[in-house]
């Protein structure tokens, strides 16, 4: 019902509705709510007390816009530093990562502005963001089971992993294979912490025995804490003898997962997805150049990701039924996580707030992109879709990581002068470029064509005039061949008279006064009678 349609039953039934009796107010009160959808007290209110222009007061009251287009502006460069993070995993790291950005200078913000930004609620970024969202497939697997040694790693599934301390890693490769799993091409170990979500990722040249045992030995390395787990699934390249005399020399628990349960491995195959798929995507990728493009993309990318892109972790799930209910923490990142626990000293701590105030998460980001124009293009399929980076580049690209982790490590003790104002502002959002199938155009029929037989009518009849739609042909057929033509058919018409059209349309005559506009020269006659008979002819031949 409309407002106006509102304001009209709330005329004829006010007057009414005060002269009656009680019994007689609450029936009216009952039909009046019914046909109008208003609260009970609401339609007392104005059945009592009339305004004089009611059509006002029937509106609902519009709050004050409290989130204005700066508001959204600020937003939008906050939601494109961070990579594009969910509104739930947004929102709780706010604080720190604007804090991250006003103190490299690329968010300018009021107070203001800066307070209404730290009160707004998922729902609403969901909502501010809708105008600026842009809609964003799988790979194939090569896990292959290991036989051997099974029997020797024990079994631990997701259930397991409650009040772990940092240390406990979760490992799985992802294979760069595109849509071809045959001969050698490159893999990535990704390893989780259970507990923090700390993440680490290795390029590795293949899969053998060997590689990802160095993979691990490096990510060592540069863990801020030591390994005390290590879970897999059940491949080869993990479940060999090297693998399990690795772990037993190094102290290191080895299990595995259940077969065919990557449940058992949610944490590592989150990230698989997250992180790996979302930013290096599906092509195939093979060589030793390709290797080091990786490695360099990965150097950048654990910083990014383990210091300023927050996740949720599952607190409680409740089975009610048929229904579950999920409660999640806090979006914190790992980096959060890690100092929130105590198992680090206050050296150690110390050492981690320094090296995470020298780092600008818009100069990641920004080399981020340019290390993925560089990866991208050595894909194995389509090389040439990518614009060529300029000759000079590479020794930008390799200076920027030494100054990023030279004032990490406290090499430079004020922060790098910086003239951007505002992170870069891509119209795509730059999250993976995955190679498009070329197929084969499709000039093949399936099926008997129905129109084969009138076609020739059919053509005739449009060179005589141009002007008929295929639904006037479609009933014309329908009428002179009663059974052979189906309703189900008239797309099919429309899209052949279409095409038609289409490759006709610059050899017909021009339009203009001429009564014989739009009918090809070839099939023009000096004599006027003549011409007049075929259209008599043809429209017969169709049934008109």
């Amino acid at each position: 019902m409309t407002v106006g349609s509102r304001y009209e039953l709330l005329v004829r039934t006010e007057l009414r509705y005060r002269k009656a009796g009680r019994p007689e107010k609450t029936r009216i009160l009952d039909e009046f709510v019914a046909a109008t959808s208003y609260n009970r007290k609401r339609a007392i209110t104005l059945l009592n007390h009339l305004p004089p222009s009611a059509a006002g007061s029937l509106k609902r009251a519009s709050k004050p816009r409290c989130y204005d287009s700066t508001v959204r502006e600020s937003l939008v460069v906050v939601w494109k530093a961070t990579n594009y993070l969910c509104s739930k995993r947004l929102v709780p790291f706010l604080p720190d990562f604007i804090t991250a950005m006003q103190r490299f200078g690329h968010l300018p913000l009021t107070e203001e502005v800066k307070e209404r930004l730290l009160m707004v609620s998922p729902s609403t970024v969901d909502r501010l963001l809708s105008s600026v969202r842009h809609p964003t497939g799988r790979g194939i697997t090569t896990t292959r089971p290991g036989q051997l040694l099974k029997q020797q790693v024990p079994i631990r599934t997701f259930a397991d992993w409650n009040d772990v301390v940092p240390g406990f890693l979760e490992g799985d490769l992802v294979a760069h294979c595109g849509d071809n799993a045959s001969g050698t091409f490159l893999h990535t170990l990704t390893l989780t912490d259970i507990s923090t979500g700390w993440t680490e990722l290795v390029a590795l040249l293949n899969r053998g025995e060997a590689d990802v045992t160095g993979g691990l030995g490096e990510v060592r390395k540069v863990l801020p804490f030591p390994v005390l787990g290590l879970d897999t699934d059940n491949g080869s390249e993990f479940i060999n003898y090297e693998m399990l005399r690795y772990c037993e020399r190094e102290n290191i628990t080895f299990t595995r997962s259940r077969p065919y349960k990557k449940n058992d491995q949610a944490h590592v195959e989150e990230k698989n997805g997250s992180i790996v798929r979302r930013l290096v995507g599906y092509d195939r990728y093979q060589g030793v150049t390709a290797w080091q493009a990786l490695s360099a993309l990965y150097r950048v990318l654990r910083l990014y990701v383990n210091f300023f892109q927050p996740s949720l972790k599952l607190a409680s799930k409740l089975r009610d039924g048929a229904r579950t209910i999920k409660r999640y923490e806090k979006a914190q990142t790992p980096y959060q996580r890690l100092m929130a626990l105590t198992t680090l000293d206050a050296k150690q701590k110390e050492q981690m707030v320094r090296y995470y105030e020298g780092l600008d998460p818009v100069a990641l980001l920004e080399e981020l992109q340019c290390l993925q124009d560089q990866f991208w293009q050595h894909s194995w399929k389509g090389e040439a879709e990518l614009p060529a980076i300029p000759p000079g580049e590479t020794a930008h690209v390799a200076d920027i990581i030494v100054k990023v982790q030279d004032k990490a490590e406290g090499k430079i003790d004020r922060p790098r002068e910086s003239n951007t104002t505002s992170p870069p502002q891509d119209p795509v959002v730059r999250q993976y470029r995955r190679t498009k199938k070329e197929y084969a155009a499709h000039t093949w029929r399936t099926r008997e064509d129905p129109f084969d037989r009138v076609w020739g009518q059919v053509t005739l009849q449009l060179q005589i005039d141009p002007s008929q739609t295929a639904k006037q042909l479609f009933a014309r057929l329908q009428e002179q061949y009663p059974s052979e033509f189906s309703p189900g058919q008239l797309r099919t018409l429309q899209r052949r008279v279409r095409q038609w059209r289409h490759e006709n349309l610059y050899n017909m005559a021009p339009l203009g006064d001429d009564p014989f506009a739009g009918v090809p020269a070839a099939m023009r006659s000096t004599d006027t009678d003549a011409s007049y008979d075929a259209s008599g002819m043809l429209a017969n031949a169709i049934g008109g």
